[in-house]
Protein backbone atom coordinates (compact mmCIF):
# COMPACT_ATOMS: atom_id res chain seq x y z
CA UNK A 1 0.00 0.00 0.00
CA UNK A 2 1.37 3.42 -0.95
CA UNK A 3 2.09 6.10 1.66
CA UNK A 4 -0.61 8.33 0.10
CA UNK A 5 -3.17 5.55 0.44
CA UNK A 6 -2.23 4.99 4.10
CA UNK A 7 -2.59 8.71 4.87
CA UNK A 8 -6.02 8.88 3.21
CA UNK A 9 -7.20 5.72 4.96
CA UNK A 10 -6.03 7.04 8.35
CA UNK A 11 -7.80 10.35 7.75
CA UNK A 12 -11.06 8.64 6.78
CA UNK A 13 -10.84 6.34 9.80
CA UNK A 14 -10.50 9.40 12.04
CA UNK A 15 -13.54 11.02 10.40
CA UNK A 16 -15.59 7.87 10.91
CA UNK A 17 -14.55 7.06 14.48
CA UNK A 18 -14.00 10.47 16.07
CA UNK A 19 -16.40 12.60 14.05
CA UNK A 20 -19.09 10.05 13.23
CA UNK A 21 -19.03 10.85 9.50
CA UNK A 22 -21.71 9.05 7.49
CA UNK A 23 -20.84 6.43 4.87
CA UNK A 24 -21.89 8.70 1.98
CA UNK A 25 -19.71 11.52 3.35
CA UNK A 26 -16.70 9.22 3.66
CA UNK A 27 -17.23 7.96 0.11
CA UNK A 28 -17.26 11.54 -1.21
CA UNK A 29 -14.07 12.37 0.72
CA UNK A 30 -12.31 9.30 -0.63
CA UNK A 31 -13.32 10.06 -4.21
CA UNK A 32 -11.99 13.64 -4.05
CA UNK A 33 -8.80 12.71 -2.18
CA UNK A 34 -8.04 9.78 -4.51
CA UNK A 35 -8.36 12.14 -7.49
CA UNK A 36 -6.00 14.64 -5.87
CA UNK A 37 -3.46 11.94 -5.01
CA UNK A 38 -3.65 10.58 -8.58
CA UNK A 39 -3.00 14.09 -9.95
CA UNK A 40 0.04 14.44 -7.70
CA UNK A 41 1.28 10.98 -8.64
CA UNK A 42 1.14 11.85 -12.33
CA UNK A 43 3.47 14.79 -11.53
CA UNK A 44 5.82 12.57 -9.52
CA UNK A 45 4.70 14.18 -6.25
CA UNK A 46 3.28 12.74 -3.02
CA UNK A 47 0.76 14.15 -0.56
CA UNK A 48 3.52 14.96 1.93
CA UNK A 49 5.58 16.94 -0.60
CA UNK A 50 2.79 18.76 -2.47
CA UNK A 51 3.01 22.54 -2.82
CA UNK A 52 0.50 25.31 -3.24
CA UNK A 53 1.31 25.32 -6.96
CA UNK A 54 0.45 21.61 -7.18
CA UNK A 55 -2.90 22.28 -5.55
CA UNK A 56 -3.62 25.28 -7.80
CA UNK A 57 -2.84 23.19 -10.89
CA UNK A 58 -5.25 20.50 -9.75
CA UNK A 59 -8.03 23.04 -9.15
CA UNK A 60 -7.46 24.60 -12.57
CA UNK A 61 -7.76 21.15 -14.11
CA UNK A 62 -11.04 20.51 -12.30
CA UNK A 63 -12.39 23.82 -13.59
CA UNK A 64 -11.31 23.13 -17.16
CA UNK A 65 -12.97 19.71 -17.01
CA UNK A 66 -16.29 21.47 -16.45
CA UNK A 67 -16.74 20.52 -12.79
CA UNK A 68 -19.21 22.86 -11.07
CA UNK A 69 -18.08 25.46 -8.54
CA UNK A 70 -19.93 23.59 -5.81
CA UNK A 71 -18.13 20.33 -6.60
CA UNK A 72 -14.75 22.07 -6.75
CA UNK A 73 -15.42 23.76 -3.41
CA UNK A 74 -16.31 20.37 -1.89
CA UNK A 75 -13.12 18.81 -3.26
CA UNK A 76 -10.96 21.63 -1.90
CA UNK A 77 -12.66 21.29 1.50
CA UNK A 78 -11.78 17.59 1.59
CA UNK A 79 -8.11 18.35 0.80
CA UNK A 80 -8.03 21.11 3.44
CA UNK A 81 -9.30 18.72 6.08
CA UNK A 82 -6.80 16.06 5.05
CA UNK A 83 -3.86 18.44 5.46
CA UNK A 84 -5.17 19.68 8.78
CA UNK A 85 -5.09 16.04 9.90
CA UNK A 86 -1.61 15.43 8.43
CA UNK A 87 -0.27 18.52 10.19
CA UNK A 88 -1.73 17.41 13.52
CA UNK A 89 -0.19 13.95 13.08
CA UNK A 90 3.21 15.41 12.18
CA UNK A 91 3.34 13.97 8.66
CA UNK A 92 3.79 17.37 6.97
CA UNK A 93 5.31 20.68 8.03
CA UNK A 94 3.58 22.92 5.48
CA UNK A 95 -0.05 23.03 4.36
CA UNK A 96 -0.35 23.52 0.58
CA UNK A 97 -3.97 24.64 1.01
CA UNK A 98 -2.93 27.65 3.12
CA UNK A 99 -3.99 30.88 1.42
CA UNK A 100 -5.79 28.98 -1.35
CA UNK A 101 -9.17 30.57 -2.04
CA UNK A 102 -11.99 28.35 -3.14
CA UNK A 103 -14.33 28.90 -6.09
CA UNK A 104 -17.16 31.26 -5.29
CA UNK A 105 -20.57 29.69 -5.50
CA UNK A 106 -23.99 31.19 -5.18
CA UNK A 107 -25.92 29.49 -2.43
CA UNK A 108 -29.21 28.28 -3.83
CA UNK A 109 -32.31 29.00 -1.82
CA UNK A 110 -34.05 25.85 -0.60
CA UNK A 111 -37.21 24.82 -2.41
CA UNK A 112 -40.29 24.90 -0.23
CA UNK A 113 -44.08 24.70 -0.29
CA UNK A 114 -46.76 27.06 0.91
CA UNK A 115 -48.95 26.16 3.87
CA UNK A 116 -51.87 25.63 1.47
CA UNK A 117 -49.81 23.21 -0.63
CA UNK A 118 -48.78 21.20 2.41
CA UNK A 119 -52.44 21.08 3.47
CA UNK A 120 -53.35 19.66 0.05
CA UNK A 121 -50.68 16.99 0.41
CA UNK A 122 -51.81 15.97 3.89
CA UNK A 123 -55.47 15.94 2.83
CA UNK A 124 -54.69 13.69 -0.14
CA UNK A 125 -52.75 11.31 2.11
CA UNK A 126 -55.64 11.14 4.58
CA UNK A 127 -58.15 10.49 1.79
CA UNK A 128 -56.05 7.55 0.58
CA UNK A 129 -56.37 5.88 3.97
CA UNK A 130 -60.16 6.05 3.73
CA UNK A 131 -60.45 4.57 0.23
CA UNK A 132 -57.82 1.81 0.41
CA UNK A 133 -58.19 -1.72 1.74
CA UNK A 134 -55.91 -4.51 2.96
CA UNK A 135 -52.20 -4.07 2.41
CA UNK A 136 -52.83 -0.90 0.38
CA UNK A 137 -54.52 0.67 3.39
CA UNK A 138 -51.51 -0.18 5.55
CA UNK A 139 -49.26 1.53 3.00
CA UNK A 140 -51.60 4.51 2.87
CA UNK A 141 -51.56 4.80 6.66
CA UNK A 142 -47.77 4.57 6.63
CA UNK A 143 -47.43 7.33 4.04
CA UNK A 144 -49.91 9.53 5.91
CA UNK A 145 -47.91 8.99 9.10
CA UNK A 146 -44.60 9.75 7.39
CA UNK A 147 -45.86 13.01 5.89
CA UNK A 148 -47.40 14.17 9.16
CA UNK A 149 -44.18 13.39 11.01
CA UNK A 150 -41.96 15.05 8.40
CA UNK A 151 -43.92 18.28 8.51
CA UNK A 152 -44.39 18.20 12.29
CA UNK A 153 -40.72 17.64 13.13
CA UNK A 154 -38.56 18.74 10.19
CA UNK A 155 -36.58 15.50 10.47
CA UNK A 156 -34.13 14.51 7.76
CA UNK A 157 -35.62 11.75 5.63
CA UNK A 158 -32.78 9.39 6.59
CA UNK A 159 -33.55 9.99 10.27
CA UNK A 160 -37.25 9.33 9.78
CA UNK A 161 -37.17 6.11 7.75
CA UNK A 162 -34.55 4.55 10.06
CA UNK A 163 -36.35 5.29 13.34
CA UNK A 164 -36.22 2.28 15.67
CA UNK A 165 -39.40 1.22 17.47
CA UNK A 166 -37.57 1.97 20.71
CA UNK A 167 -38.01 5.66 19.94
CA UNK A 168 -41.64 5.30 21.07
CA UNK A 169 -40.61 4.56 24.66
CA UNK A 170 -41.31 7.40 27.06
CA UNK A 171 -43.31 10.55 26.41
CA UNK A 172 -45.41 10.08 23.26
CA UNK A 173 -45.33 13.83 22.63
CA UNK A 174 -41.56 13.91 22.09
CA UNK A 175 -39.13 11.77 20.08
CA UNK A 176 -35.39 11.44 20.71
CA UNK A 177 -33.66 11.52 17.33
CA UNK A 178 -30.08 10.53 16.59
CA UNK A 179 -28.87 12.78 13.79
CA UNK A 180 -25.62 13.50 11.97
CA UNK A 181 -22.46 12.68 13.88
CA UNK A 182 -24.48 10.69 16.40
CA UNK A 183 -25.84 13.88 17.96
CA UNK A 184 -29.17 13.43 19.74
CA UNK A 185 -31.98 15.97 19.86
CA UNK A 186 -35.60 16.12 20.98
CA UNK A 187 -38.36 16.80 18.48
CA UNK A 188 -42.00 17.32 19.48
CA UNK A 189 -44.92 15.59 17.78
CA UNK A 190 -48.10 17.59 17.36
CA UNK A 191 -51.55 16.06 17.92
CA UNK A 192 -52.11 15.41 14.21
CA UNK A 193 -48.82 13.52 13.82
CA UNK A 194 -49.45 11.50 16.98
CA UNK A 195 -52.91 10.50 15.74
CA UNK A 196 -51.48 9.43 12.35
CA UNK A 197 -48.77 7.44 14.12
CA UNK A 198 -51.31 5.66 16.34
CA UNK A 199 -53.44 4.68 13.34
CA UNK A 200 -50.39 3.34 11.53
CA UNK A 201 -49.19 1.37 14.58
CA UNK A 202 -52.64 -0.18 15.02
CA UNK A 203 -52.58 -1.27 11.36
CA UNK A 204 -49.14 -2.93 11.46
CA UNK A 205 -50.02 -4.61 14.73
CA UNK A 206 -52.84 -6.30 12.88
CA UNK A 207 -50.40 -7.29 10.13
CA UNK A 208 -48.12 -9.04 12.65
CA UNK A 209 -45.15 -6.77 12.02
CA UNK A 210 -44.53 -5.65 15.58
CA UNK A 211 -41.50 -8.00 15.84
CA UNK A 212 -39.36 -5.71 13.68
CA UNK A 213 -36.96 -3.38 15.46
CA UNK A 214 -37.79 -0.65 12.92
CA UNK A 215 -40.74 1.71 13.15
CA UNK A 216 -41.18 1.56 9.37
CA UNK A 217 -40.14 -2.01 8.47
CA UNK A 218 -39.61 -3.08 4.88
CA UNK A 219 -38.15 -5.95 2.86
CA UNK A 220 -35.24 -3.74 1.79
CA UNK A 221 -31.63 -4.68 2.53
CA UNK A 222 -31.63 -2.22 5.42
CA UNK A 223 -34.76 -3.75 6.92
CA UNK A 224 -36.62 -0.45 6.92
CA UNK A 225 -38.29 1.79 4.36
CA UNK A 226 -35.77 3.42 2.02
CA UNK A 227 -35.45 7.12 1.28
CA UNK A 228 -35.90 6.41 -2.41
CA UNK A 229 -39.21 4.59 -1.88
CA UNK A 230 -40.57 7.39 0.28
CA UNK A 231 -39.57 9.96 -2.33
CA UNK A 232 -41.37 7.97 -5.05
CA UNK A 233 -44.54 7.62 -2.94
CA UNK A 234 -44.50 11.30 -2.08
CA UNK A 235 -44.11 12.36 -5.71
CA UNK A 236 -47.07 10.20 -6.76
CA UNK A 237 -49.19 11.60 -3.92
CA UNK A 238 -48.29 15.17 -4.88
CA UNK A 239 -49.55 14.64 -8.42
CA UNK A 240 -52.69 13.07 -6.99
CA UNK A 241 -53.15 16.22 -4.90
CA UNK A 242 -52.84 18.46 -7.96
CA UNK A 243 -49.28 19.59 -7.20
CA UNK A 244 -46.19 19.42 -9.38
CA UNK A 245 -44.50 16.17 -8.35
CA UNK A 246 -41.07 17.57 -9.27
CA UNK A 247 -41.46 20.24 -6.57
CA UNK A 248 -42.28 17.81 -3.77
CA UNK A 249 -39.81 15.62 -1.88
CA UNK A 250 -39.16 14.65 1.74
CA UNK A 251 -36.44 17.31 1.91
CA UNK A 252 -38.83 19.96 0.62
CA UNK A 253 -41.16 19.17 3.53
CA UNK A 254 -38.22 19.72 5.89
CA UNK A 255 -37.65 23.10 4.26
CA UNK A 256 -41.36 23.90 4.57
CA UNK A 257 -41.28 23.06 8.29
CA UNK A 258 -38.41 25.50 8.91
CA UNK A 259 -39.70 28.28 6.65
CA UNK A 260 -43.21 28.19 8.08
CA UNK A 261 -41.93 28.30 11.66
CA UNK A 262 -39.73 31.33 10.96
CA UNK A 263 -42.53 32.98 9.01
CA UNK A 264 -44.69 32.79 12.14
CA UNK A 265 -42.15 34.26 14.50
CA UNK A 266 -40.04 31.32 15.70
CA UNK A 267 -36.50 32.33 16.65
CA UNK A 268 -33.60 31.10 14.54
CA UNK A 269 -31.80 29.31 17.39
CA UNK A 270 -34.86 27.18 18.21
CA UNK A 271 -35.30 26.19 14.56
CA UNK A 272 -31.60 25.29 14.42
CA UNK A 273 -32.05 22.91 17.37
CA UNK A 274 -35.16 21.33 15.88
CA UNK A 275 -33.44 20.74 12.53
CA UNK A 276 -30.30 19.37 14.15
CA UNK A 277 -27.95 21.85 12.44
CA UNK A 278 -24.51 21.94 14.05
CA UNK A 279 -23.92 25.49 12.75
CA UNK A 280 -26.54 28.22 12.84
CA UNK A 281 -25.24 29.58 9.53
CA UNK A 282 -26.85 26.55 7.88
CA UNK A 283 -30.21 27.53 9.37
CA UNK A 284 -29.84 31.15 8.28
CA UNK A 285 -30.54 30.17 4.65
CA UNK A 286 -34.22 30.02 5.60
CA UNK A 287 -34.21 33.71 6.52
CA UNK A 288 -33.18 34.41 2.92
CA UNK A 289 -36.24 32.51 1.72
CA UNK A 290 -38.42 34.87 3.73
CA UNK A 291 -36.49 37.90 2.44
CA UNK A 292 -37.08 36.83 -1.16
CA UNK A 293 -40.77 36.33 -0.42
CA UNK A 294 -41.04 39.84 1.06
CA UNK A 295 -39.22 41.36 -1.91
CA UNK A 296 -41.64 39.67 -4.30
CA UNK A 297 -44.59 40.86 -2.23
CA UNK A 298 -43.43 44.48 -2.34
CA UNK A 299 -42.64 44.29 -6.06
CA UNK A 300 -46.10 42.90 -6.85
CA UNK A 301 -48.22 45.14 -4.62
CA UNK A 302 -46.41 48.40 -3.85
CA UNK A 303 -47.92 51.22 -5.98
CA UNK A 304 -44.50 52.58 -6.99
CA UNK A 305 -42.59 49.32 -7.31
CA UNK A 306 -43.13 48.84 -11.05
CA UNK A 307 -42.61 52.43 -12.12
CA UNK A 308 -39.34 53.13 -13.98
Amino acid sequence: MSADRRHIDAFLEMKAVERGAAANTLEAYRRDLDQFAAHLGAQGTALTTATNADLSGWLVGLSESGLSAASRARALSAVRQLYKFLLAEGHVENDPTHGQSGPRKKRALPKTLSVAEVDKLITAAAQRTESAYGIEQVRALRLNCLIEMLYATGMRVSELVSLPRAVLAGDARVLTIKGKGGRERLVPLNASARAALERYLAAISGEGRVSSKWLFPSKSAEGHLTRQRLAQDLKALAEEAGLDGERVSPHVLRHAFASHLLDRGADLRSVQQLLGHADISTTEIYTHVLEERLKKLVHQHHPLAKKP
